[in-house]
């Protein structure tokens, strides 16, 4: 079971009730916010001026999970079962919408979702054991859904790519959803598991622009990398969508045509979008960001979302939180659908993965079978 579920609705939270004080920027983070998240025990000590003391460096703890695998009840995405090594991600998108992830850990959903990591050192082992499990029946698994699977931690830490070898060994299809150059470390296993229909690869680009992704994703990759990893990730032969996730009004909007263009000269055979989400303690961090490197268009900006959003800056309905609704939205998606066609990209839907190889490999100290 799911121990964050993405599918219940969101409380409204309104635009004047957003802050409008922002704190002090930490260079490569995205947020200095400390927001205690809405099941907190604990708080943050802070500074006589009020402010979080000074710039933290990045804590991390390995878990030890009792499960790995699961399952999705959203019917806004197409996958059924995920897998997330990590909990928070140091590369710090300021929309995150699994920032209010952290609420469960005690921890908040500002600065502590970039700076206390957590990983699960368990996950390839726990991979095999859930796999092995008589009732387990085989479909595609989506692998860094919350929290990127390639954010930095995952150089030292290397649990991806124990879990692709995992994969391989079992012929589990994959889906992987990155923003990270990192990927292109395991370009060996991922290339042996596309040759058998069994990998597909969506990598998200936000911006073509430096400057609003070093304020916006201060950790992740540049947008150069990004198409570098859909050209080496395609001529390896491996199946990429891009994701224009999140589409932001005002902020990365205008880019939207100029991302597909790139995706598309970079060898992307489909691309989607999502317009962006504000759930829980998202919605106030966001806002402060806006406030405090757009100030002359924040309050347009949320206003905007509201329009597309029935009022709110938030709506989980199923069928509308990952597009909105509205004139506005509809512009976007009819922008979208045009600029799509005519950079002849598909649909995200249309890479079916072959779950008719799996199979459980035998352990050593197995006793083989007679028939």
């Amino acid at each position: 079971m799911n121990p964050f579920p993405e599918a219940v609705p969101e409380p409204a939270v309104m635009p004047e009730s957003m802050p409008k004080a922002p704190s002090t920027a930490l260079k490569g983070r995205g947020t200095a916010s400390r927001i205690p998240g809405r099941f907190a025990i604990t708080s943050v000590e802070l500074d006589a001026d009020g402010e979080p003391l000074p710039h933290p460096a990045t804590e991390v703890s390995a878990e030890t999970a009792r499960t790995l695998i699961t399952r999705n009840r959203s019917p806004d995405v197409p996958f059924n079962l995920s897998i997330n090594p990590y909990r928070g991600c140091e590369h710090g998108c300021i929309y995150c919408f699994a920032r209010p992830s952290h609420a469960y850990l005690d921890l908040s959903p500002g600065l502590d979702f970039e700076t206390r990591l957590r990983v699960k050192h368990n996950a390839p082992q726990l991979f095999e054991q859930e796999l092995r499990k008589p009732g387990y029946r085989c479909e595609s698994i989506a692998l860094g859904v919350n929290t990127d699977a390639y954010q930095p931690l995952e150089k030292e830490q290397g649990v991806v790519r124990r879990l692709l070898e995992v994969a391989l060994q079992f012929k589990q299809p994959l889906s992987i959803i990155t923003k990270s150059g990192l990927i292109l470390r395991d370009l060996d296993l991922l290339q042996a598991m596309a040759r058998q229909h069994l990998l597909h690869v969506a990598v998200s680009v936000t911006s073509l622009d430096n400057d609003l992704k070093r304020i916006m994703e201060p950790r992740a990759a540049s947008p150069s990398m990004r198409l570098r990893v859909i050209r080496e990730l395609r001529a390896a032969g491996v199946p990429v969508t891009v994701l224009l996730a999140p589409l932001i009004p005002l902020i990365n909007e205008h880019e939207m045509e100029s991302i597909i263009d790139a995706a598309a000269a970079a060898g992307a055979q489909s691309i989607a979008y999502i317009l962006l989400r504000l759930p829980h303690e998202v919605a106030p961090i966001f806002a402060e960001w806006l406030h405090q490197h757009f100030p002359e268009r924040a309050g347009h900006v949320l206003s905007r979302l509201s329009a597309m959003r029935g009022g709110q800056l938030y709506d989980g309905r199923f069928g509308r939180r990952m597009t909105g609704e509205g004139i506005f939205a509809e512009l976007i998606s009819q922008r979208f659908q045009v600029a799509r066609r005519k950079a002849g990209l598909g649909n995200r839907e249309g890479f079916a993965l072959d779950c008719s190889q799996f199979r459980v490999p035998p352990r050593r100290g197995d006793q083989l079978s007679l028939l």
